[in-house]
């Protein structure tokens, strides 16, 4: 089938060139409004229980908005409770709040909730803060605080105003990923180019997967607009989708033209030579990229939506990938000819300098053979070296701690962290430790006030507002709460003085939990604590199967590939090792803060879908080299006589033929994510160091070290299968050939 489609490619190249254009002007102007479409969002389970009460607040309160404050600030020693001024402005901005539809109430000031002195009033008493939800969920809320920044913040008759709160966090964390985006596109474009132009050494072969990269962008772009009409995309799936579709277009193009210049190498003509290659390389390829695709096609086990995304997104990024790879860029490859290998800027230079033309090298005799040779040679002492390296730098990933992102991930310049920081400095507690619990069913007064007493006993809580009295120590300090009681239905405002997503804060979610419920009622809690247990518990529930489907359907794929059943194993043992060193070193560095967290706000936590994301996408990208690897290592072999040193043979010259496109491959890959990285965003950076760090360690320790020690070792049992699965694999197997 390959053979045919390349035959009518290259028979009518310009006609599936100028059908290839047509297309990305239409995908160009579709893509273009995708970023508009996206949600910042998704890291709530919608099936958990904080989800649930949230739910409730809103429908029956009318109250589940988008926490939000505004923080004003009085002269040195102004105490902002009883001052005149600060009275005046706060109700100035209280009734102008008043009159926005989208702003829910309560709006809690120190003035109309003296209890809450706390939150609302800073230790010096020079700061107090005004706070209230605002309605429209992941779709409006940010826009909306951003609009309400703009319109409120400033000065008033001496006292300074600034907003700041989850929605507006979400709203700069969406700009500066805008940004970010280009710039990272910036980076890895033009580096790339020059990376390829060493590699090769001609300007157009090199400027050929950049151009196939574009593509893929261009056609990953209108992928997403396409598939936010039917599924809700995180806005961060611009960034990394386009960063995957770009760095495995790119990939895929340099394994195609480098096997490319192999076959036209022999003599045969160039036609020949390019359905020879996506023959041969261009199935590598697609088998590559169903390896990849059914990596990120796990995330849809997970019931967040910023995951779930990222397997919609994820398979369409590969196919555009692998579209590209294997029809346009045999187009281009028939269209150019021997201009391929125009503008050889290294042919150039030795004609100036009057230099002759190298003689070719024999493989034997190339760095990667003999790299090779001496690994197989020393494979006990390298195998332990490099294990015990990885084991080394996987040891902090056993402390791994997740936690929900709030402003922190922004850089300290960005005025919703910055505001957030100075909150928790100046003030006895903070609005991100509230708790609130949806009481389901009719309760009376004396249950609500037994059951209102145990909660404000529990550890850290300072606080508990309910129908029956505010209650502090188990004991009534404030009479009846208004409000708080509509139908069957009752909510309980609990205040803490705890980090919510910290060990403490966790531990009293927990506590507040184990409180028994009233007779006839069911209770759900909610708040920053909650959604961070639950999303923190649906990840532990949901990843087993995650793993075990990856696991699965990368060992079936590999067996497909080989007709190994040690193979596939092998592969599974040293990407988890490889991953495990790849995610010790970010514990190291962007939990624990080490190296000072690469330029970002350490909070002894990583962001809890991040992770779990770069995991599929970083499995997805090592299996990847591993077939270009074992794709030749297993050509060589079969032409073998299949012996021990035909097996050793095998792997040299398999590590000879793909090291240097495997390693450049990396490189260039890396360059893609370390654009990411540039990310004033700390997930994004840690999401592109990381990737970056993972595919060079497995283009290197990985595919050029400890594949080619344990395939010595193990032998010709590299190839071993019980007799039935060979005999099923002679039926149904995948080849090369």
């Amino acid at each position: 089938m390959l053979e045919s489609l390349t035959r009518r490619v290259i028979a009518a190249p310009k006609l599936v060139l100028t059908l290839t254009v047509i297309l990305l002007i239409a995908a160009g102007i579709d893509g273009a409004g995708a970023a508009a479409k996206m949600l910042p969002g998704g890291h709530e389970d919608p099936g958990a229980e904080s989800t649930h009460a949230t739910e409730v607040l809103s429908d029956v309160f009318q109250q589940a908005g988008s926490q939000t404050v505004i923080k004003l600030d009085g002269p040195a020693g102004t105490d902002m409770s009883t001052d005149p001024v600060a009275k005046a402005v706060g109700k100035e901005l209280t009734d102008r709040l008043a009159e926005i539809e989208w702003v829910q109430e309560p709006v809690l000031t120190i003035w109309n909730s003296p209890q809450l002195a706390a939150e609302l009033l800073s230790r010096d008493k020079t700061s107090t803060q005004i706070v209230f939800g605002i309605a429209g969920g992941d779709a409006h809320a940010p826009q909306r605080a951003h609009d309400l920044a703009e319109e409120l913040g400033g000065e008033r008759q001496g006292i300074e105003i600034e907003v700041a709160g989850s929605a507006l966090v979400f709203h700069q964390i969406d700009e500066q990923t805008t940004k970010d985006l280009l710039i990272a596109e910036a980076i890895a474009i033009p580096v790339s180019f020059l990376l390829l132009i060493v590699i090769f050494g001609g300007v157009v072969a090199a400027a050929l997967p950049v151009l196939v990269g574009v593509v893929s962008i261009i056609g990953t772009m209108a992928l997403l607009r396409l598939i936010t009409e039917f599924a809700d995309v995180s806005f961060y799936a611009l960034n990394l989708t386009t960063a995957m579709g770009l760095a495995l277009a790119i990939d895929y193009t340099l394994l195609i033209v480098t096997r490319y210049r192999e076959e036209t190498a022999k003599d045969q003509s160039r036609d020949e030579a390019i359905v020879r290659t996506v023959s041969t390389a261009g199935r590598t390829v697609i088998f590559s990229a169903v390896t990849v695709g059914l990596s990120l096609a796990a995330l849809a086990i997970f019931p967040m939506y910023f995951l779930r995304s990222f397997a919609y997104a994820g398979i369409g990024v590969v196919a555009v990938a692998v579209v590209a790879a294997v029809i346009v860029t045999p187009a281009l490859l028939a269209l150019l000819g021997e201009r391929i290998d125009a503008l050889d800027l290294r042919r150039a230079v030795r004609r100036a300098l009057g230099r002759p033309e190298p003689e070719p090298k024999e493989l034997e005799d190339g760095f990667w053979y003999r790299s090779a040779r001496w690994v197989l040679r020393h494979a006990v002492p390298v195998a332990l070296a490099v294990i015990a390296l990885l084991v080394l730098l996987g040891l902090p990933f056993a402390g791994i701690k997740f936690g929900f992102p709030d402003d922190r991930v922004l850089p300290a310049s960005a005025t919703a962290h910055a505001v957030q920081q100075e909150i928790r400095e100046q003030y006895e507690e903070s609005s991100s430790s509230n708790i609130i619990a949806v009481v389901e069913g009719e309760v009376d007064d004396q249950a609500m006030a037994s059951y209102a007493s145990a909660l404000s006993k529990i550890e850290h809580v300072t606080t508990v507002s309910s129908s029956a009295g505010v209650y502090r120590d188990g004991e009534v300090v404030a009479p009846v709460q208004p409000g708080l009681v509509k139908g069957d239905d009752s909510r309980i405002d609990i205040t803490g003085d705890v980090e919510p997503m910290q060990d403490e804060g966790q531990r009293q979610i927990e506590a507040l939990r184990d409180v028994p419920q009233p007779a006839g009622a069911q209770v759900s809690f909610t708040g920053l604590a909650a959604a961070n247990a639950d999303t923190v518990a649906a990840i532990y529930s949901h990843l087993p199967w995650v793993l075990l489907v990856i696991a699965v359907a990368t060992y079936l794929l590999l067996f497909l590939f080989t007709g190994s059943v040690v193979l596939p194993l092998k592969a599974l043992v040293l990407n988890v090792l490889s991953l495990s060193a790849t995610f010790g070193a970010m514990v190291w560095i962007f939990q624990e803060g080490h190296l000072g967290g690469l330029g970002t706000t350490s909070t002894g936590l990583l962001v809890a879908t991040m992770p779990v994301l770069m995991f599929c996408i970083a499995f997805g990208l090592s299996m990847d080299y591993e077939v270009f690897l074992l794709g030749r290592i297993r050509e060589e072999w079969l032409k073998s006589g299949q012996t021990r040193d035909d097996n050793d043979r095998a792997v040299a010259i398999g590590l000879a033929r793909t090291g240097r496109v495997v390693t450049a491959a990396a490189l260039l890959m890396a360059i893609v994510f370390a654009g990411i990285a540039a990310s004033q965003v700390s997930f994004m950076r840690m999401f592109g160091v990381g990737l970056a760090l993972a595919v060079l360690m497995d283009a290197t320790l990985i595919r050029m070290m400890l594949v080619p020690a344990f395939m010595r070792l193990a032998g010709r049992w590299n190839w071993w299968a019980p007799g039935p699965l060979r005999r099923l694999h002679d039926k149904v197997g995948l080849t090369e050939e």
